[in-house]
């Protein structure tokens, strides 16, 4: 091996990894892959003495892009040196006192206060040159926008999103391909923002890991004591506990066995001398500081056997590759599943089915493949898509080679359409969410409406995926077996039609007397009789049923499904009526309920007020919110949820 060569094909790898991960804040390699590449060159830089300028054992950070103002910080902000061995963390700490703490996985910020308001927030950057987002920093969650203390104060600390809030936020999100992979990622991306309100909304929060400056403070040479005086000026501090070397072992032990409850993103240990004045007599290195080292998990690593890959299609039209295997326990749980995320990931490891695979937990939480032991490379990309049968294309992004169909129609790019057929004003088939609708589509399962209704076929693949079970399955066909029975406006509604929701369904299953075919044969000129019903929305109804693989897709589902007589409730009370609805309530337990029983007695809810609003229900009726403002502008009657009871009577 030429050495010389591959230092230099390791400092292009690694310094385009990182520049995606702290620039771009996208993972295009994991965590344990770096790391063995970056041993890797620092053990050839000591062999060969050789060491390029733009290495990343040189370096301490990446420069920033983005138009936020830039900032130089008043003294270098480097990045710890690190260790997976306990035995080598005890031989560094010798005989000293020291604080032991999460190494949180966040983005690095500098806050500076004077005479006790912050007046500056600025990100790590390069660790020279950092970016200013103090509007941003005013947003976080649990940042003190002025404090008692009054002399000039500058701290570092690591700003995170809590994976409780990751997830909440990755659930609202509909595409799966628009999720964000990591809290960390999201976390950049947060801070980074040019509007204050979204990093607000994405619930940040900080943490104190370091007192740069506080004039005339005396912190009796600790930094614990630092840590208490933050504390007590209102800051949350990294959590942290005393440590020597006869206890270090087991008080890394207990951080490690916290790792599964612990909300706050971490990927290893920080060990920080507690002596102030020892730390900067012993300064620091052109990279690492002297007075601290990081400890990352040494990964728990299992051998098992890789019994298949899945190619698991999504809504974008990538095809992702995901490692089967026999279940291992790692970190506490089984795991039987890792995802490759791309084509040259799945080319790197040289896959084939019955191949020794070593497995571990990134971060101890997810699963990845290490590395495959045997390299058999029999199992090849499929060159058909298995949601939908057509041929499948490789392309380049990010320089990362993926796999997409190409097929435009491809079943499950049309998810958002089962969702709707299968939601609660649709044909309400409880259990069939989103997720559960993109694992059957990409296994093939559903090619039409129709299918939705022949899951049992697939009995024995549906109760052995993974998150199911046969108590799962017998769930969801008895829910698909209550779905058959239904209305025509539900039915109507749940055709997905451009432009119709379900009060429009109502109005029109209720114009046309229950009646399909009278609806599918209707013209534009019959539909605009209706009222509500427009010009615009006629047409779209119209060409709708014009499409014969509509009409055939339509009568497909009539056949399986069984159709109800509608319950007007209380009959035509609120004919012609519209009404909005705002605020609590208290009467009703949600808002669906209320506009349920408003249009049984035939009216009609809107989602604003206009011109052609009746009432506006809001309790409380002498608010200003712009909903009351806007009706009494327009002079619609507010009424409360009483006033409307009132109505009904």
């Amino acid at each position: 091996m030429d050495k010389r060569k591959r230092i230099k094909e390791l400092v292009e790898i690694l310094n385009k990894a990182a520049k995606s991960y702290y620039v771009d804040a996208v993972e295009i390699m994991p965590n344990i892959e770096y790391d063995k590449l970056y041993d890797e060159l620092v053990s050839l830089e000591k062999e060969t003495n050789v060491v390029l300028s733009n290495s990343p054992t040189q370096n301490v950070g990446y420069e920033t892009a983005s138009e936020l103002p830039k900032k130089a910080h008043e003294s270098p902000m480097l990045s710890l040196d690190k260790t997976k061995s306990v035995a080598e963390l005890e031989d560094w700490l010798g005989d000293n006192k020291a604080l032991l703490s999460w190494k949180m996985d966040g983005l690095t910020i500098v806050l500076t206060y004077r005479g006790g308001e912050l007046v500056e927030a600025v990100t790590r950057g390069n660790g020279i040159i950092g970016e200013v987002i103090t509007n941003n920093a005013k947003n976080f969650q649990n940042v003190p926008l002025r404090i008692e203390y009054k002399g000039e104060l500058i701290l570092r600390g690591e700003a995170v999103i809590k994976y409780s809030d990751f997830k909440r936020i990755n659930d609202s999100i509909t595409d799966a391909d628009a999720r964000y992979k990591n809290p960390r990622n999201l976390c950049s991306g947060s801070v980074r923002q040019l509007n204050p309100a979204v990093t607000r909304e994405r619930k940040v929060y900080f943490n104190v890991f370091n007192v740069v400056r506080a004039d005339n403070i005396d912190f009796e040479n600790s930094k614990a004591k630092q840590f208490e005086w933050a504390k007590n000026e209102g800051f949350d501090v990294v959590e942290y506990k005393f440590t020597q070397r006869a206890s270090l072992a087991d008080d890394i032990a207990k951080f490690e066995s916290k790792i599964a409850e612990n909300d706050i993103p971490s990927d290893g240990l920080v060990l920080l001398l507690d002596d102030i004045a020892l730390g900067e007599r012993l300064g620091s290195t052109s990279k690492f500081p002297r007075n601290a080292m990081a400890f990352k998990w040494s990964d728990e690593r299992q051998t098992t056997k890789l019994k298949y890959i899945e190619w698991s299609p999504s809504r974008t039209g990538l095809i992702n590759p995901v490692a089967v295997f026999e279940p291992v326990e790692l970190e506490g749980t089984t795991v039987s599943r890792a995802s490759l995320h791309n084509v040259s990931i799945f080319e790197e490891l040289m896959l084939g089915v019955g191949d020794e695979i070593s497995v571990y937990k990134a971060n101890m939480i997810i699963p990845q493949v290490y590395e495959n032991l045997t390299k058999s490379n029999t199992e090849k990309i499929p060159k058909i898509c298995p949601a939908c049968g057509r041929d499948t294309t490789i392309k380049k992004d990010n320089e990362s080679k993926v796999l997409l169909c190409t097929n435009p129609d491809c079943q499950i790019k049309h998810i958002k359409q089962y969702a709707l057929m299968a939601s609660r004003d649709a044909l309400n088939i409880d259990g069939l969410s989103e997720s559960t609708l993109e694992k059957f589509l990409s296994k093939g399962f559903i090619k039409s409406d129709s299918d939705l209704f022949r899951l049992d076929k697939f009995k024995d693949e549906i109760i052995n995926m993974e998150g199911f079970g046969k108590r799962s399955y017998e769930k969801l066909i008895a829910a698909l077996d209550e779905a058959k029975n239904t209305t025509v406006s539900r039915f109507l509604y749940s055709l997905g039609i451009a432009g119709i929701g379900s009060a429009n369904a109502k109005m029109i299953a209720k114009y046309f007397d229950n009646d399909i075919d009278r609806i599918i044969s209707a013209s534009k000129d019959d539909l605009r009789d209706i009222e509500g019903i427009g010009e615009v929305l006629a047409g779209s109804i119209e060409d709708f049923f014009k499409s014969e693989k509509n009409i055939e897709n339509v009568e497909s589902l009539r056949k399986i499904l069984k159709f109800e007589t509608e319950e007007s409730g209380g009959g035509d009370k609120f004919a012609g009526k519209v009404f909005v609805i705002t605020g609590s309530l208290t009467h009703f337990s949600n808002r669906n309920e209320m506009k349920e029983l408003i249009e049984k007695n035939g009216g009609k809810v809107s989602g604003s007020v206009s011109s052609k609003t009746n009432f506006l229900i809001n309790n409380d009726t002498g608010s200003n919110s712009s909903k009351n403002k806007k009706a009494k502008e327009l002079g619609v009657e507010i009424i409360s949820e009483e006033d409307f009871l009132k109505l009904l009577e």
